[in-house]
């Protein structure tokens, strides 16, 4: 690639920059690059796709971190290993170079603009206690929820464990059409719950949906036909459809792209923890069953429900649209972050990606951005995954307390047998996302866990009639305990994204492909494969076989992608990287110096 094919239709005349037009000058900044005396600092910026080399840093600005650290810390609370906590945390950039920054200036009406500043400098003491904070303040709230998201829609399955089938005369082929309006609904509703997020803010939109959907849920306590479940299993769907991505999107307003697959493991891991909660809930509200006259499985719905909508209500007054906007009369005068606080957060975030600088909070996607996002082809091999990967354990956790009443336990036996499955894929989910994030690896991780599966499958297929239930039990559990790659998944679609636009279609894309999978999922055990559903398990272990080769594709695709572009960066010449940088109009993942994760 020559100096030539990087102008426009060959000319003289360059495209305008990314800097000219967001109409932002760098002198605005009060940043003077011009220092006569340059000072240089070796970065490798590989976690934000960018082969910077060396920065030209004005040797009036305070210094910056001696390394990147290639992976952050998870389990130790002092941060990565070995730092001196009062030395610098602050990590090299694109902005420290005079000759990049102007072309990743954020837009004008970015909410967060005032506290940008890259002269800025802090301590890993400080950085450890930011982080620290906003976990406390942002991620634990998010945390709760996501409980209560899985209160409402995995309390279904303590339900047909109390005779709800039975009791609304309803069989195993209904129970599967209803668990596919909610999947179908879920699905064709998460892009335009997506869109509104983005347009209304997600600390606007979630509460909305929580206070919606928890009346929806409440109200199957009067459920009485088969058309009445059906349509609240399809409302259920449709208001809580794009609840992930919406939680996904606003995570990264505060966390950095190595940091948020970690958060989302704790956040699937609340995920867990509802669900072992829900169990000893379950286990009391169902011996509710004759009080005034109704089953259990309806108190189960009317108090669960009860309890969202608070969750709903509160999380109106407990959601800041941005780390910079946190005052409010229920959140303080002042706020929950000091402007030191707000500095550290937001400079932390640009300078690992500054895409994130592209859009603000409350700019709605236009026509053509989402057409772009859309047809992003680059992350198509994670949504084929997301369509797939979980396919293999789905029946098996669908029918697992019907499957448990059918070999012999009762109701509440039934629904403390689950705690164990719970609690083990809680520490396998946290362990797996650490292994990925200790060796910066996601396809292989995933295999790990299909193979798993797989191993699990086979004696579940081989099982028959008169096998001891303990033995079924105990590898049905097992298998449910594989660790989930989810949450490595969901930061995988966010960090290939390398734009705001693309992450809000992403998001939900990625969630719509899984949601997608769940229905074909659900017609895989049938009414007359029952109990043991060997045909079922026959196309379990196929598939689980067809995802390992789904994984390693995926990988070998992103490889080659980074490779190529190795090949045409490395052909060109310092100056032509830089100009390229000035005057590209490639945007998100196509820019030639980002590389993709695998």
């Amino acid at each position: 690639m020559t100096r030539d094919d990087l102008r426009v239709n060959g000319d003289a005349q360059y495209p305008q920059t990314n800097a000219e037009k967001r109409g932002i000058a760098v002198a605005e900044k009060g940043i003077d690059y011009d220092s006569p005396d340059q000072k240089s600092v070796s970065s490798d910026d590989n976690d934000i796709g960018l082969s910077a080399g060396r920065l030209n840093i004005p040797a009036d600005w305070p210094p910056l971190a001696a390394h990147e650290p290639k992976t952050y810390y998870f389990w130790n609370l002092r941060g990565p290993k070995g730092v001196d906590l009062d030395g610098i945390a602050t990590q090299p950039s694109v902005f420290d170079d005079p000759k990049k920054a102007p072309s990743y200036q954020p837009l004008p009406e970015y909410e967060n603009l005032h506290r940008v500043d890259y002269k800025a400098r802090w301590t890993w003491r400080e950085e450890i206690a930011v982080v620290r904070k906003v976990d406390l303040r942002i991620m634990s709230w998010c945390a709760i929820m996501f409980m209560a998201l899985q209160l409402d829609r995995g309390n279904i399955s303590q339900a047909v464990a109390d005779n709800m089938l039975d009791d609304l005369k309803l069989n195993t082929n209904h129970y599967n059409n209803g668990n596919t309006l909610f999947k179908v609904f879920f699905l064709v509703s998460e892009l335009p719950s997506q869109l509104l997020s983005k347009k209304l803010g997600p600390d606007r939109w979630i509460p909305i949906q929580m206070i919606s959907w928890s009346l929806v849920a409440l109200s199957q306590f009067w459920l009485n036909s088969k058309a009445s479940f059906y349509i609240t299993r399809a409302l259920l769907g449709a208001l809580e459809g794009g609840f992930i991505a919406d939680i996904c999107l606003y995570l990264s307003y505060f966390y950095t792209g190595v940091e948020l697959p970690v958060r989302l493991a704790y956040f699937w891991a609340a995920l867990t923890l509802s669900e072992i909660a829900a169990s000893f809930m379950g286990f009391g509200i169902l011996h509710m069953r004759g009080v005034l006259g109704r089953e259990g499985w309806r108190w189960l719905f009317l108090i669960e429900g009860a309890i969202t909508g608070c969750i709903g209500i509160m999380s109106w007054l407990l959601m800041p649209p941005a780390p910079t906007k946190t005052a409010s009369w229920f959140r303080g005068k002042d706020g929950w972050f000091t402007p030191r606080e707000e500095t550290i957060i937001v400079n932390r975030v640009l300078r690992d990606d500054p895409s994130k600088g592209d859009m603000h909070n409350r700019q709605h996607l236009n026509w053509q951005m989402f057409w772009r996002s859309l047809t992003d082809y680059d992350l198509w091999p994670i949504y084929v995954i997301g369509l797939m990967f979980f396919i293999p354990s789905s029946p098996v956790d669908t029918y697992l307390t019907l499957t448990l009443r059918s070999i012999g336990f009762n109701t509440f036996q039934t629904i403390l047998m689950v705690l164990p499955k719970q609690f083990l894929h809680l520490v396998f989910l946290l362990t797996v996302t650490y292994i990925a994030q200790r060796y910066n690896d996601r396809a292989y991780v995933g295999i790990t866990a299909q193979v798993w599966i797989l191993v699990t499958l086979i004696p579940l297929r081989v099982f028959g009639a008169h096998s001891s239930r303990w033995a079924k039990y105990i590898v049905t559990t097992l298998l449910l305990s594989y660790p989930s790659t989810h949450a490595i998944q969901v930061g995988w679609t966010s960090r290939n994204s390398n734009s705001v636009r693309t992450r809000t279609v992403s998001a939900a894309l990625y969630n719509m492909f899984c949601q997608l999978g769940g229905i074909i999922a659900s017609y895989i055990y049938r009414q007359d494969d029952r109990p043991l559903y060997h045909r079922g398990n026959s196309v379990l272990i196929g598939i689980a076989i067809l995802n390992v080769f789904i994984y390693i594709g995926a990988k070998a695709y992103y490889v080659l992608r980074n490779k190529s572009r190795n090949e045409k960066w490395n052909a060109l010449t310092e100056e032509d990287k830089e100009l390229y940088i000035q005057t590209t109009t490639d945007q998100g993942n196509k820019r030639l110096d980002f590389r993709f994760a695998h």
